[in-house]
């Protein structure tokens, strides 16, 4: 007996976003189907992948990283280098410095060096702050004001600071605005809901719902944006029709399997293998969960998340 397939047929769709200026952007979402359905309906915009750098440099880089990077003396270079990185659709800059836990760079250094990775490439960009709340409402305003003309997407707004990156980003700068939420598809929706009341057209909005490193709760991950793709297509909610990026590098290389060296764990093997390997499979995991992009570190991830994508749909 012949099989006959049978479409899944949404009268929903995912919106579509523009990040970058010029010849050089990337339009996020559109699809009216779940990820990589292309049985249902053909793929309007196929998921992207960016490379993420940050303004601490290649501190603490893998020796992977390290070695693409080899050479590159300023962050000018290191910009130009994730720009032509094999896969590369975007450059994701992680303004980590910030953090006053950490480094504590001020705001004035910190926009210095948006203005240097700005610079040195024509490709869209993404900024993502400190992932401290009180420093990125002070931080994140300016980097959309340096930023005007590039319609750059500005990541780390939250429900604790929105009034001040929605705001600035998304109203007096015209950038476009990463509402980042923790893992719940509720938190999501508020965030958006809040941000298009300041007057943020939706059609401004990127998603950050949150990840983790597979084998972390990983779970939460893949069930929450299976949820949010699900209401926005089936249910046509357009508080949650706007499309998902992921910063997986932040996760993946932050956890024990990748961040410990062959020394001190000689039986799990080279770090850089296993590094790779994490992020290449939690990247693999949101994508298929429903993320319209992925922010990845290393070269060989970065490649081979791309032909992947290229052979799904």
């Amino acid at each position: 007996m012949p099989f006959n397939q049978k479409p899944q047929k949404f009268n929903a769709k995912i919106n579509t976003v523009t990040i970058g200026s010029g010849d050089k952007t990337v339009t996020l979402g559109g699809d009216c189907t779940f990820p990589f359905y292309t049985f249902d309906a053909p793929s309007e915009n196929t998921p992207k992948v960016g490379v993420e750098i940050s303004d601490m440099g290649l501190e603490g880089a893998s020796e992977g990283i390290a070695a693409y990077y080899e050479g590159a003396a300023t962050m000018a270079d290191i910009a130009k280098k994730a720009a032509a990185m094999e896969g590369a659709d975007f450059v994701a800059l992680v303004l980590e410095g910030g953090d006053p836990n950490g480094a504590d760079k001020s705001v004035d250094e910190l926009i210095e060096v948006v203005k240097e990775v700005a610079g040195a490439i024509d490709c869209p960009l993404v900024v993502e702050g400190c992932k401290n709340v009180e420093k990125d409402a002070e931080l994140l305003p300016k980097v959309a004001e340096v930023l005007q003309g590039r319609n750059v997407l500005v990541m780390s707004e939250k429900e604790e600071n929105y009034k001040a990156i929605g705001a600035a980003a998304g109203l007096a700068y015209n950038q476009i605005v990463g509402a980042e939420s923790a893992v719940d598809i509720n938190l999501a929706k508020q965030l958006n809901v809040v941000t298009t009341q300041l007057g943020v057209n939706a059609q401004k909005i990127v998603m950050n719902v949150g990840s983790a490193c597979v084998g972390y709760g990983y779970e939460y991950v893949v069930s929450t944006m299976d949820r949010i793709k699900g209401a926005a297509l089936g249910q046509n909610d357009n508080m949650l029709q706007m499309p998902i990026i992921t910063p997986v590098a932040s996760e993946t290389w932050a956890v024990k399997e990748a961040s410990a060296s062959e020394a001190d764990m000689p039986e799990w093997g080279p770090q850089d293998v296993r590094g790779v390997e994490m992020e290449i499979m939690t990247a693999a995991a949101d994508l298929a969960a429903g993320s319209d992009a992925v922010i990845l570190r290393h070269p060989q991830s970065v490649a081979t998340i791309s032909q992947m994508i290229k052979a799904l749909v």
